[in-house]
């Protein structure tokens, strides 16, 4: 990472709140869509998850934007997205639509920031690829941790709209982060 001037860290911090971001829209999004107006059951819920699979083509879209020199560009558009996403999936009240638009969004992009954030991280020329692998996943499996946790809480205090902000401000702080990792010093990979 001293090529880049970034540390495994800066890596591993914006994965953790990259995943809390998205975990504020999927762990609540359950409770706002069983109950009223939507009554949907957990089955057609989960229907939501196939629409999601888009994520599957960010993923690859990103890994050969990233194999390209391109993995800063595109972490930097995937937080951006994310950002965007909350408006859609703010008025699922009115449809249903813009809900499954903010899903396609912020999973196309996730995917993308999550496959670009590990390209960057291995070139560290680290021997310890898979100890730095290990350690990313668990520390974003920590983030998803913490935005499940504290998502179900903010539905049950402020609803589907506080759920919405509070996902929306944990990516701009994904976003202000990477803009403050991208200080002199750090190149294009």
């Amino acid at each position: 990472m001293e090529a880049l001037g970034l540390t495994p860290l800066d890596f591993v911090a914006l994965a953790v709140l990259v995943f809390t971001a998205i975990t504020m829209l999927w762990a609540p999004m359950v409770l706002q869509l069983s109950g009223p107006p939507w009554l949907l059951s957990h089955t057609e819920v989960g229907l939501f998850g196939i629409a999601g699979a888009v994520g599957a083509v960010g993923a690859a879209f990103a890994g050969n934007l990233a194999d390209r020199g391109l993995a800063e560009r595109v972490t930097g558009a995937g937080l951006v997205l994310m950002l965007i996403a909350w408006a859609p999936i703010a008025l699922l009240d009115r449809s249903l639509f813009w809900l499954l638009l903010g899903v396609l969004i912020i999973d196309f992009a996730l995917q993308g920031v999550h496959v670009s954030n590990q390209a960057l991280l291995h070139l560290s020329g680290a021997g310890a690829r898979g100890w730095l692998t290990a350690g990313y996943m668990l520390l974003y499996s920590a983030g998803s941790a913490i935005g499940s946790i504290t998502s179900t809480l903010i539905f049950d205090a402020a609803g589907w709209l506080g759920v919405c902000v509070a996902g929306a401000m944990t990516g701009a702080c994904a976003l202000g982060f990477w803009l403050i990792m991208k200080r002199p010093g750090c190149v294009e990979t």
